[in-house]
Parts: structure tokens; C-alpha cells; sequence
């Protein structure tokens, strides 16, 4: 088990939440509401794990090999993602399902997912695999499947000043759980 197909894998059903989406009639919005709501819990169930275990660990392993500035710059542009991802999150429930509002905004919370996604597929997780060795990676998985098993029913979504979360992410040694507990830092 790898971290890095972990996220490839919730990845992987974003796009395919977002796709079934597409595939509903506007009409029903009894459908759409449900697979609407399990996708933007999950959006954030994801956010936040990556907050708690991977960005911190990335940060950490870019410390101890000298990269600090491109792990950085990643971290910072993530925590950035994931502030804007939760604001078209929040614009779509201001919207009454099935309108051209509400897909609207739906489109916009796809364009800033797949947007983040595309570049943490790209940088953050190809860094991460050149400077984590496999069992770290395993156990970052254990980890981060635990913590979205234990959280399955959502977490409460908070906007995160991603300088402040760098400062204290490179400060924290890892704990054997794997989390820094990050997510309480300042909002924005």
C-alpha cells in the first residue's frame, strides 16, 4: 500500500462522482442532492487528510533532503487548492439543486478539483515518491486510510492560511500516528 495510490484512488472517484453527476436528469434532484452531498463530504474528508498526513510528511521528507523551496511552494499552492475547492463547495449549496445556478457552481467546484488534482498528481505526489522510501509511503497509507475510516461521516471544513500552515507543518516532527493535527490552525 502506497499513499500516493491512495490519493490516486480518491482521485479516481472524484472525477467519477462529478461524472455521475453529469449523467443525471436536472429533474432529479433527489439523485442529484445525494450524490452531491457524498461528493462534497468527500472532497473535504480528502482535503483534510492530506492536511493532516501527506503534506506534512512531504514537507518533512523535502526538509531532510535539502528541497525545501519546491515542497514548499507545492504545500503552500495545495493548502491554496483546497481553500478554493471549500469556497465552490460552499457556493454550490447556495444554489437549488438542478437549476443552472446549482450546475453552474457544480462545474466550478469540478474546474478547481481538477485543476488541484492535475497538480498535485504531476509535482506533489512525484516528489513525494522520489524522496519517500516505500515504507514510509505504507505506512502514510495505513494512516490515511484510518483517518478517512474513522471520518467517513465528514469533517467540518475550515480554510486554512497556507503560510501558517507551512511554518507549523515544518516545525512538527511526525508522530507515529502520522498526523500533526494541523487542522485546528488559523482560518482564513
Amino acid at each position: 500500500m502506497d499513499i500516493a495510490q491512495l490519493i490516486l484512488d480518491d482521485h479516481h472517484e472524484q472525477r467519477r462522482l462529478f461524472a455521475i453527476l453529469e449523467q443525471i436528469n436536472r429533474t432529479d434532484t433527489d439523485a442529484l442532492s445525494a450524490i452531491w452531498d457524498r461528493l462534497a463530504a468527500f472532497l473535504e474528508l480528502h482535503a483534510q487528510a492530506e492536511e493532516e498526513i501527506f503534506y506534512p510528511a512531504l514537507l518533512q521528507a523535502g526538509i531532510a533532503a535539502n528541497r525545501t523551496g519546491p515542497v514548499e511552494d507545492e504545500t503552500l499552492d495545495a493548502i491554496h487548492d483546497h481553500n478554493d475547492i471549500r469556497d465552490a463547495v460552499a457556493d454550490v449549496a447556495r444554489h437549488r439543486v438542478g437549476t443552472d445556478d446549482w450546475y453552474a457552481a457544480v462545474a466550478a467546484a469540478n474546474l478547481a478539483n481538477s485543476d488541484h488534482m492535475a497538480e498535485e498528481e504531476r509535482e506533489g505526489l512525484t516528489e513525494f515518491r522520489r524522496l519517500a522510501g516505500l515504507a514510509q509511503r505504507h505506512q502514510l497509507a495505513v494512516t490515511f486510510a484510518t483517518y478517512e475510516a474513522r471520518n467517513y461521516a465528514g469533517v467540518r471544513a475550515v480554510d486554512k492560511d497556507p503560510d501558517s500552515y507551512v511554518r507549523a507543518a515544518e516545525k512538527a516532527q511526525i508522530p507515529p500516528s502520522g498526523s500533526l493535527t494541523v487542522g485546528s490552525l488559523k482560518r482564513r
